[in-house]
């Protein structure tokens, strides 16, 4: 089996197409991609990467991300987007959802809290709470993307979900998603922020098998 390391690699062959000095586990010396480029073809595949390429290109550098999914639905002409956010996120996703209907968009949004499950019904114990002693209700991916599925969105967005949570979310989703923002408690949900501190600041807990 092999092991692909794109992230290591300082050729990016696949950029420059000169794949003579592309590493030998580089992806583009895989034999049978023609069975993969195929599936661009089908009429869902080629609609979201067609108009995924254009909105790169007319927003780069010019757009934030907020705007490039407004882009990015508009010409995929979805009208019915999902918001799955998280409740710590509540202000935020109430400004986000209202700026998505000013532009035009039917917005269906879902808590993760949705359905007050007790963490208890999955086996959590008084120890693994984030508030020991208290009631917690356990977040709740797979019924936002049931909900969501139930109002036919067309795209879902994704707004702070915990880790594993997205994931969750993801997998039950019917619809396509994108992410506008990721959980990030420590570092004002920015996590690259993290990699930018990894040789000063952060160090020591990033690279704890190094540390002597």
């Amino acid at each position: 089996m092999t092991l692909y390391t794109c992230a290591l690699c300082k050729n990016h062959s696949c950029r420059s197409g000169d794949l003579d000095e592309a590493p030998q586990n580089c992806p583009c010396r895989k034999p049978g991609q023609e069975g993969i480029t195929e599936q661009y073809f089908e009429d869902e595949n080629r609609k979201l990467a067609y108009f995924s390429a254009l909105t790169e290109a007319e927003g780069y550098c010019k757009k934030t991300r907020l705007e490039e999914i407004m882009d990015f639905a508009q010409k995929c002409g979805f009208q019915k987007l999902g918001l799955a956010f998280c409740l710590g996120l509540s202000k935020e996703a109430n400004v986000l959802c209202k700026i998505l209907m000013n532009n035009g968009f039917e917005v269906n949004s879902i808590i993760c809290k949705c359905g007050s499950i007790p963490k208890e019904t999955i086996g959590i114990e008084e120890s693994g709470k984030v508030r020991p002693g208290t009631f917690e209700p356990m977040c709740n991916p797979i019924e936002q993307a049931t909900f969501l599925k139930e109002a036919q969105t067309e795209l879902n967005i994704l707004f702070g979900l915990c880790v594993g949570h997205d994931s969750l979310f993801m997998k039950y989703s019917e619809a396509p998603v994108t992410v506008f923002a990721v959980k990030d408690r420590v570092l004002a949900h920015n996590p690259v922020a993290a990699l930018y501190l990894s040789d000063g600041y952060y160090k020591d807990k990033l690279y704890q098998q190094i540390k002597k």
